[in-house]
């Protein structure tokens, strides 16, 4: 789909940076490394711990963010729930193996791209990505956050609309963000996350969408509320080797499932997250969304990230969500003309 064969260049800021690092030697991405009670966190040259590399999420891909509701509150899969998983990844494995193979989804719309041009993940016994509430899932909406839930999926390209501008087509369809989680969370391609780190920042950049975070460590105040950005604005700091990252001055506009597309929240969202690197290759990713204007309590996921620094990161041009959107506005007045 997206992905072209240039490798993007890392950003000027991430150069700097990864300058001023002391880099650990690439590590497997076999997701066999597991928490130690021994493990010591490497530190960087300035005395941080070192959480340089690239992270993938690829590993993940087939873990629902809402466990089902039959799991209960059980976290983990049971051997024989896991074996069907893994009979699940088998059949698609083949499928995908296929040289015409059907669209994703089995049929499809023809707007989708064909099975094996998606990438697959590992079969994994985690039941969800969220764990907390225990069910492991979200928490009942609010009026206001199911209102901009149905407006949401209306506005989107596969909605009814009506069109009448740009605006009317959500920010997933015009290529602007994934949002905080839509960009860390494991999703059907362009799952690369890359950690470079300066002395007093972090930095973390996306392959979706090529955003990137710059994150101070310094404890500077706040920036006014009347400031506002897709992906908030972020703050960090270290408790023991942990880095905890406190997010706010959200737009509201950003969704947190499907790439951010659907489930948006609210200008009152707040996210704290933290990265805490298990072993040589893991980092456990864990991230509390707290948004009461969109639900009514506040829900968390966590699950790890391999670090794979072989992992390349491709171009993320977006140009069917360009053509897309001309395509839908001038259909939508020819069917006014009609």
């Amino acid at each position: 789909m997206t992905r072209s064969q240039l490798v993007v260049p890392a950003v000027t800021v991430l150069a700097v940076c990864a300058m001023m690092t002391v880099h650990l030697p690439a590590q497997s991405s076999s997701g066999t490394g597991a928490s130690n009670a021994k493990w010591v966190t490497p530190r960087t040259a300035w005395g941080d711990p070192d959480l340089q590399g690239i992270w993938p999420a690829s590993e993940l891909i087939g873990v629902p963010l809402q466990r089902d509701p039959a799991l209960g509150t059980r976290a983990y899969l049971t051997d024989e729930e896991f074996a069907q998983r893994q009979k699940q990844a088998s059949r698609q494995a083949e499928a995908d193996s296929e040289e015409f193979a059907a669209p994703a989804g089995g049929g499809g719309d023809g707007t989708g791209p064909p099975n094996h041009w998606l990438e697959r993940g590992t079969p994994q016994r985690q039941a969800s990505l969220i764990v907390d509430p225990p069910n492991g899932r979200m928490p009942v909406m609010t009026p206001d956050g199911e209102r901009r839930a149905a407006d949401r999926a209306r506005r989107s390209s596969t909605g009814a609309g009506p069109f009448n501008g740009p605006d009317d087509l959500d920010y997933y369809d015009r290529c602007v963000s994934r949002g905080v989680l839509g960009s860390i969370a494991p999703v059907v391609y362009n799952n690369g996350t890359e950690i470079v780190q300066g002395p007093g920042y972090v930095t973390i950049r996306f392959e979706m969408i090529h955003d990137t975070r710059i994150i101070p460590l310094d404890g500077r105040a706040p920036v006014s509320q009347a400031v506002r950005q897709h992906m908030g604005i972020p703050r960090g700091h270290w408790e023991g080797d942990t880095l905890v990252v406190e997010t706010s001055n959200f737009n509201g506009t950003i969704g947190v499932t499907g790439n951010g597309r659907l489930m948006p929240t609210s200008d009152a969202l707040k996210m704290v997250e933290r990265f805490t690197r298990t072993s040589a290759d893991t980092i456990q990713y864990e991230a509390t969304v707290d948004d009461p204007k969109t639900w009514t309590g506040p829900w968390r996921v966590s699950f790890p990230l391999r670090r794979d620094d072989s992992y390349g990161f491709f171009e993320y041009a977006c140009h069917e969500g360009n053509n897309a959107m001309r395509n839908i506005l001038s259909a939508a007045r020819a069917g006014e003309r009609r």
